[in-house]
């Protein structure tokens, strides 16, 4: 089971959006697999009722849940989403990888906005960073043969008020974490307008045996990380919800239905595994909206 599945937030087309991605991305797929109930909701919830509440999205075997919930909060460049296109997967044919790569890119870049050109840098032969028309931000990028460990990894930019916070927030989370463990990190080499010493244009680290990235931003950003993307983590029980709780809840007014916000602004959703299961109970719902965190005897 994967332990870490990123929230995507949809203002009421995620049902369209995961039918889009399904037909631009390798080997995926997706289906809805939660509904709003008919009543019970809150009135801003009320237009959504019976429609779509999650869409499970699946790429290349990394499962990602598109969220509709209306127009409060919307996604941004903060968090983003990398993805490998490894010459192994290709034959061990770099063009093969380069050709895939920008056939995805041209469908992403229809309605959306262009981050950094799809070109040549020093750390990829072929590399582009995209915002879709949906709001989410895609890093597509040609690997070395045999590189890249999975198709997906989310990545976390550090700006805005987080900036240059990547190093003290990845520590922090592999401490929190059981089954963590720091990667690479490479600090810039320079200062740049907002940079300071020890700030990294990229590091990485692994949760659970899933692989994530972070990075200081190396310009100001009029952004920073917001509800729009979050990260649910699939707890044991009761137990496991209750101690990453405290550890990373530190905005009591973010606090709802298992939702929390931590110390660099990042959001997560604190739930048991058998979520589903516990949300075909009677009056599941209406139980859910009382809550902040999840007490899984109260369903």
């Amino acid at each position: 089971m994967q332990k870490f599945i990123p929230n995507l937030w949809f203002a009421g087309n995620a049902e369209e959006g995961g039918q889009f991605y399904s037909g631009i991305f390798p080997d995926t797929s997706s289906f809805v697999e939660s509904r709003y109930p008919t009543e019970g909701l809150l009135e801003f919830q009320e237009p959504l009722a019976g429609q779509p509440l999650t869409v499970t999205l699946n790429i290349a075997g990394t499962q990602l849940a598109l969220v509709n919930a209306g127009n409060r909060f919307t996604p941004n460049p903060s968090i983003s989403f990398m993805l490998s296109f490894d010459p192994a997967n290709y034959s061990d044919d770099a063009e093969a990888a380069d050709k895939a790569l920008s056939q995805t890119w041209e469908k992403l870049v229809v309605g959306g906005t262009v981050l950094m050109a799809l070109d040549t840098y020093p750390f990829s032969g072929l590399y582009g960073w995209v915002q879709d028309r949906y709001g989410i931000s895609w890093q597509l990028m040609r690997t070395e043969a045999g590189q890249s460990e999975t198709f997906v990894t989310p990545a976390l930019m550090f700006g805005g008020a987080a900036q240059n916070q990547a190093v003290p927030a990845v520590d922090f989370y592999v401490q929190v974490f059981a089954d963590a463990q720091v990667g690479s990190r490479f600090p810039y080499p320079e200062a740049t307008e907002v940079t300071t010493e020890g700030a990294v244009m990229f590091s990485d680290f692994k949760m659970a045996g899933q692989n994530f990235a972070a990075m200081d931003s190396a310009v100001a950003q009029p952004f920073t990380f917001t509800p729009g993307i979050s990260l649910e983590v699939q707890c044991e029980d009761q137990s496991e919800i209750d101690r990453l709780w405290e550890a990373l809840s530190a905005v009591p007014e973010a606090e709802q239905c298992g939702w929390l916000q931590d110390k660099y602004g990042v959001s997560w959703q604190v739930v048991p595994n058998n979520m589903g299961e516990l949300m075909s109970r009677p009056g599941a719902f209406e139980k859910l909206l009382q809550m902040k965190k999840l007490v899984i005897e109260d369903f």
